[in-house]
């Protein structure tokens, strides 16, 4: 069994699948994370030993399968997305380009940039510097969840969290934010 690792080191844990583990300067602890597209992660602290974070990804053995069945069922998900029909790249970065423009005028919002991907993971989201990066998928969807992602993104612009403040505000513009947002994950992709 290895004892140290230094570069990042994917191995078959029984019951589990394959995880990798890499060191992370950051990490203050072990943290195991599942993410669509890529699997399971495990970053461990500088000083940490891989068989004290062997023998934790044992103990949350449980944890990690449930986690994994609910990301293949968001991937599944949103294969329905991905498949439904080719995309105008040029015609949807415009239209949603414009449809954030006149939701940002109507209500008062302010933004620095948008940019319009093809993402696999998220529908929207906005940085510190208020910069919106919008999911060119979002044309595939009722007009009413596209306004939705556009209206959270506008929000975060001003509150750059998921509290309770930022679902009171997004309330003002969308009626019933967090139904609105269970209503989204039937299409998956991902989280805002």
């Amino acid at each position: 069994m290895i004892c140290a690792i230094e570069n990042p080191h994917t191995i078959h844990v029984d019951g589990v699948g394959p995880i990798l583990f890499e060191r992370s300067m950051r990490a203050k602890r072990v943290i195991i994370s599942v993410k669509p597209y890529r699997g399971v992660r495990v970053a461990l602290p500088r000083k940490a030993s891989f068989k004290s974070a062997l023998e934790f990804v044992n103990l949350k053995k449980s944890w990690i399968r449930e986690h994994i069945a609910r990301i293949k069922k968001m991937e599944n998900q949103s294969r329905i997305v991905d498949s439904s029909e080719v995309i105008d790249k040029g015609k949807a970065s415009k239209d949603l380009a414009n449809r954030l423009k006149q939701l940002a005028d109507q209500y008062g919002f302010t933004y620095n940039r948008v940019t319009i991907r093809n993402q696999k993971t998220r529908w929207g989201s906005c940085s510190h510097k208020n910069n919106i990066s919008l999911n060119m998928k979002l044309v595939l969807l009722p007009d009413v969840l596209v306004d939705y992602v556009m209206l959270h993104e506008l929000v975060h612009t001003k509150m750059h969290n998921h509290s309770q403040e930022f679902w009171d505000e997004l309330n003002k513009y969308v009626r019933g934010g967090k139904a609105m947002a269970k209503r989204l994950r039937k299409y998956g992709v991902g989280l805002l």
